[in-house]
């Protein structure tokens, strides 16, 4: 079963998915196609998850929150329920005071985020993705702001779910690891662009070396090394479903010319661009 809400005014697109064996995320997509962010539940066993090229084991009776951009694949998509929204429907920055760190979910340390339920919190979930299903059917005025205010019960319910199982958010103070989730945002939004730390240090109205500091407490890469990653892994996921060259990837990822993005790659993959290969899918160690 499958419910899809477009807005053509605004071009706001909400979608669930509930036992559908066609469900995946395609990664990078062509210029002018619409990326989601993606609350997948599983219902059934423990399962793989394939997420930009790295094999995952997906616990049963879990939730796991994807980013935009981001290619995945489930061995037994028919157990799940997924909701997906794009920045248009539900954009999370614009949200993030009215709800309270809702960016957590896609923007705090842990990555992946497998989130437990308990029977209480799937049937919960359960009944959020009825109550999708009945509104794809009532098509009026409201029809929109009704399918948003459920997409902001799931992701409040979620986001409490999750930071009550984060060691980090039971461990440290709340302002200091909004921080964090912060960064991430911003290092979302610009990594493309801003390769230096001092940039995200500045729109945090933080110096670089207080940033990198806040890190290291919580055993977190500085973020020189998170800018790195954020960008290597978008090269990654152009080699992986792409065929552009490696001139067309420095460019989209901001870099002077194609000999300074090759030796940035190599320095962080350890491999030159043109050498590097995707192959299999790696199976994670954590």
């Amino acid at each position: 079963m499958k419910g899809i809400f477009v807005d053509k005014a605004t071009r706001g697109m909400f979608s669930i998915s509930m036992e559908d064996p066609s469900f995946s995320g395609k990664g990078i997509l062509e210029k002018g196609k619409e990326t989601t962010n993606t609350i997948v539940c599983n219902k059934g066993e423990a399962q793989k998850v394939v997420i930009d090229k790295i094999k995952y084991t997906m616990p049963p009776n879990c939730v796991l929150p994807l980013m935009a951009n981001q290619h995945f694949v489930f061995d037994q998509p028919e157990n799940l329920i997924a909701w997906q929204f794009n920045r248009d429907f539900y954009c999370i920055a614009d949200h993030d005071a009215e709800v309270g760190c809702v960016g957590f979910l896609f923007y705090g340390i842990d990555h992946p985020l497998f989130i437990p339920l308990s029977n209480e919190d799937q049937n919960y979930l359960s009944a959020l993705g009825m109550q999708c299903l009945e509104e794809m059917e009532i098509a009026d005025k409201m029809q929109g702001e009704m399918l948003r205010t459920i997409l902001k019960r799931l992701i409040i319910k979620v986001t409490r779910l999750a930071k009550s199982n984060s060691e980090h958010y039971q461990q440290f103070a709340e302002d200091k690891l909004d921080l964090v989730r912060k960064f991430n945002l911003l290092l979302e939004a610009n990594f493309r662009t801003e390769h230096e730390v001092q940039f995200y240090a500045q729109a945090l109205n933080k110096s670089p070396k207080t940033l990198t500091n806040l890190f290291c407490l919580y055993n977190y890469p500085p973020p020189s090394k998170l800018i790195q990653r954020r960008i290597i892994l978008e090269a990654k996921r152009y080699l992986y479903f792409t065929d552009k060259s490696a001139k067309e990837v420095s460019a989209e990822l901001g870099f002077t010319s194609a000999a300074h993005f090759s030796r940035f790659f190599k320095a962080g993959a350890g491999v030159n661009f043109s050498q590097f290969s995707g192959g299999s899918p790696v199976l994670a160690t954590i």
